[in-house]
């Protein structure tokens, strides 16, 4: 892709960007949301066309007028929401739109189906039935249906947009080692993710977008965090976590006592203090958002008490928690944390909207509070008017922080509170949350990110299966530690 550049009204989403792919070659590409990563992809799979610029394979150039074109040439984009017909079985998706067919009335072949299907279900290293339906499958398996499916096209080029996002570590370890024998048959593919560790891992080398331009290249050897860091932000990071306040005695916010729900195989038992970053680690499944979903009042409790600064607390519904000086911040911002659809001013208000006497508002209050809000968090926006959607994913989850700020809560639970940002956005979240743990909030942090629990937490409550297995002070937090307690060790 040579002098690649498109234009968005009012946007410059790519300015003359280069990207050269060869066979058998694993490529990174990163940048922070909004640097151009999915525009540049999307040109490249036929989605949009460029602006300017030319596209060559083999050393010709063709043009890519729509996705059908560029399928042809052997492009296959897998996004991070997956393309498959869930209510359809995994060969069925793997040949969807180019299934075999014989005969003059071109019956579908569901003999030759199954048999080419069962060959490319086997280079991919799909161990299910392929008549078990696709809505049966974890998310690893169904990213390898997606992998699979791209091959039946004769796929050249791969194209992996976040792909371990919501696959457990065994799962993305199935996944690394499928691309790894890709690339020994030839395949070539295009890696984007915020993981950077995976980056390193995993990658040949790594072109960086900035602010829609290419930032720079790194070859192997150089492919080291800090330096894609410095890249992406175009600023050395040079303390990603903030560091921790001086230990103290402070007052307890909340006490959970023999407390149990759906899905735990134990009594959990902890104390949140005021001005402490409360990390919960485990691994998938462990029950982490079923716990803080319950103590929310979301899903019910089975038994237990939860204390709210000395006093006994009934919370059955989310609005008891609320009233109770909590706030919950949920791991998909898209369906549950903002409104898309709707102005930062008015996502914002949502949890507060009590306050500003409906149904005739005051609109003179909701403005001054969003606006105060805005400016606290650093929100980019142009405006308190402009919707959800168009925000960059750090500043949507920004946008859902705000919205429980608006409560003033004394408890904030941040589950998965950095997925999908960018590593510039995850350093700016990190220093609001210890921030406001500074100013004497209590924080309850659920991360499937070790870096993140190890770098941000006061203290760590580890689970497995469903139960608590330890809580881990700042001395004890290391990640030997927390896995010894995750994959089911004696915290004792």
């Amino acid at each position: 892709m040579k002098g690649i550049s498109k234009q968005f009204p009012g946007v410059l989403a790519l300015n003359e960007v280069d990207l050269e792919l060869c066979a058998g070659e694993i490529l990174g590409l990163i940048g922070e949301n909004g640097a151009g990563k999915s525009t540049l992809m999307r040109i490249l799979g036929g989605d949009y066309p460029c602006d300017t610029g030319e596209i060559l394979f083999d050393g010709e150039k063709v043009e890519i007028k729509d996705v059908q074109s560029s399928i042809a040439l052997g492009v296959s984009v897998i996004y991070q929401e997956l393309n498959l017909a869930p209510n359809l079985d995994i060969a069925s998706n793997i040949f969807l739109g180019r299934e075999p067919r014989k005969g003059p009335f071109k019956i579908v072949d569901r003999s030759d189906l199954y048999t080419r299907a069962a060959e490319l279900a086997r280079r991919v290293g799909i161990s299910a039935s392929l008549t078990t339906l696709v809505e049966n499958l974890s998310p690893g398996e169904q990213q390898l249906v997606e992998i699979a499916k791209a091959l039946s096209a004769q796929a050249r080029i791969l194209v992996l947009d976040e792909p371990t996002s919501s696959l457990s570590p065994g799962e993305a370890g199935k996944l690394f080692e499928v691309m790894r024998s890709l690339k020994q048959s030839g395949v070539a593919m295009i890696y984007i993710s915020h993981r950077l560790g995976e980056v390193e891992e995993m990658c040949d080398r790594v072109v960086v977008l900035r602010d829609g331009e290419r930032a720079g290249e790194l070859d192997k050897k150089h492919i080291r965090s800090d330096e894609m860091v410095k890249l992406m932000v175009g600023r050395d990071i040079t303390r990603f976590f903030p560091e921790h306040g001086e230990e103290r005695e402070s007052e307890v916010v909340m006490s959970v006592r023999d407390f149990s729900y759906t899905g735990g195989k134990g009594l959990v038992n902890f104390d949140l203090h005021s001005g402490e970053i409360l990390g919960i680690a485990g691994l998938v499944g462990a029950g982490r958002t079923e716990l803080v979903q319950a103590l929310f009042g979301i899903e019910p409790a089975h038994a237990g008490e939860v204390m709210i600064r000395g006093t006994k607390t009934n919370i059955r519904t989310p609005s008891d928690a609320i009233a109770a000086g909590m706030g919950l911040v949920p791991e998909d911002r898209k369906a549950l944390g903002v409104v898309l659809e709707m102005p930062v001013v008015e996502n914002i208000s949502l949890s507060s909207i009590g306050t500003y006497n409906p149904p005739f508002m005051d609109k003179a209050k909701e403005v001054q509070v969003a606006t105060e809000l805005v400016d606290k968090l650093e929100i980019k926006t142009p405006g308190l008017g402009q919707f959800v959607q168009f925000l960059s994913g750090g500043n949507q989850q920004k946008v859902a922080l705000a919205k429980w700020l608006a409560t003033d809560p004394k408890i904030l639970i941040l589950d998965e509170p950095t997925r999908g940002i960018d590593v510039g956005s995850k350093s700016e979240i990190y220093k609001l949350i210890r921030n406001l743990a500074d100013d004497g909030m209590g924080v309850i942090m659920v991360s499937s990110e070790m870096e993140e629990i190890i770098g941000l937490s006061d203290r760590v409550l580890v689970m497995h299966e469903g139960a608590c297995t330890g809580i881990l002070d700042r001395a004890g937090i290391s990640e030997e530690n927390i896995m010894h307690l995750a994959t089911g060790g004696n915290g004792n």
